[in-house]
């Protein structure tokens, strides 16, 4: 039984070697039909793409992608070829929450001199846009809730129409699966039109994918101030990203929001346990990330949550080195969430 496995997936080495019987790491770039042609079994990130050119005449029988997300594998080819797949869904959810508080909080966003509370918008309220409007709601902010399939599946749950998100809220944040077609299509949601419909010049955050948000109209939107800020963590053609809107966001990181080292514990975890499973095999382990001193600073002197993750510090490294952006996301510190394995949560 032989697995390939991304590199860059943390903790995972020593582990599933106790699953299966050999085990080859690459950059997930370089997970090719040849590499692939002998495995049994894939685990990867995001980087790659899981599709007919890559398994077709392959003995692949499972996939497990290490994220939320999975539009990088087409799961059409899969399911005929029939081949299992897997993703870890609300692995990192904690994590891309931290993101969006502290990124608010280090830009002065989650404040107001306003008598009134700033009102923000939630696209997309599954694992991760459930955390970040709680986060938001106790951090004192009008929360609106915008996910119009989990409405259609849940006659309990509201939600507030995107064209009025764009017209009450002083911060919209996207949290959405990248969807090309059909009803649910959320592919460029964010466009000219969205943009020209706003009416309170609001903070745009997009850590969801790269595409949902049409980059060259947010650039625009931002020259011509119908949004006051960007905070950008998922880019379109990735690592190609767009030089224009990298230099004028207030946060722009690359591709990290949900790489804090307990959302990676969680996510190989998911993945391990996915493949014991698929396997029959009775399987335990216990994965903690490093514990932090207590003198700890993400890469700067800062107070609060930000002490613990501070996302100027990767916005820097990213707007000064922006042909690093693969260098930056495949070799990322240690972050944490927690001062300890079993501290509380810092920033929520």
């Amino acid at each position: 039984m032989e697995a390939v496995v991304d590199d860059k997936i943390p903790y995972i080495q020593g582990q599933i070697e106790r699953l299966v019987d050999e085990v080859v790491y690459l950059p997930g770039s370089e997970i090719s039909a040849a590499v692939v042609r002998d495995a049994d079994i894939l685990v990867v990130r995001t980087r790659t793409h899981c599709n007919r050119s890559l398994l077709e005449g392959s003995q692949v029988r499972l996939i497990v992608t290490a994220t939320i997300g999975f539009d990088h594998l087409d799961t059409d080819y899969l399911e005929a070829a029939g081949i299992r797949w897997t993703n870890c869904p609300g692995c990192n959810a904690s994590s891309v929450c931290q993101y969006v508080h502290n990124s608010l909080l280090a830009t002065g966003f989650l404040t107001s001199s306003s008598p009134e509370p700033l009102v923000a918008g939630v696209v997309g309220v599954g694992h991760v846009g459930s955390l970040v409007a709680a986060d938001l709601q106790a951090a004192g902010l009008k929360v609106l809730l915008c996910d119009p399939p989990r409405a259609r599946k849940e006659k309990d749950f509201r939600s507030i129409p995107l064209e009025r998100l764009a017209e009450e809220c002083d911060i919209i944040t996207f949290h959405t699966p990248l969807n090309r077609e059909g009803e649910d299509a959320t592919y460029h949601l964010g466009d000219t039109a969205f943009f020209r419909s706003l009416r309170r010049c609001p903070v745009i955050i997009n850590s969801s994918r790269g595409e949902v948000i049409d980059n060259a109209a947010l650039v625009q939107a931002l020259d011509s101030r119908q949004v006051r800020a960007a905070i950008i963590d998922t880019w379109e053609n990735e690592p190609d990203i767009n030089p224009d809107l990298l230099q004028r966001a207030v946060i722009a990181t690359p591709h990290i929001a949900g790489y804090s080292a307990d959302g990676k514990a969680n996510a190989t975890r998911m993945s391990l346990q996915a493949i014991a499973e698929f396997l029959h095999k009775p399987f335990t382990l216990s994965i903690q990330p490093p514990t932090l001193p207590s003198d700890y600073h993400y890469g700067a002197v800062a107070e609060g949550p930000l002490r613990l993750y501070d996302p100027r510090v990767d916005t820097q490294q990213l707007q000064s080195h922006p042909a690093s952006f693969e260098q930056l996301r495949g070799n990322y510190p240690l972050r944490r969430e927690h001062l300890n394995p079993i501290g509380r949560l810092i920033g929520f």
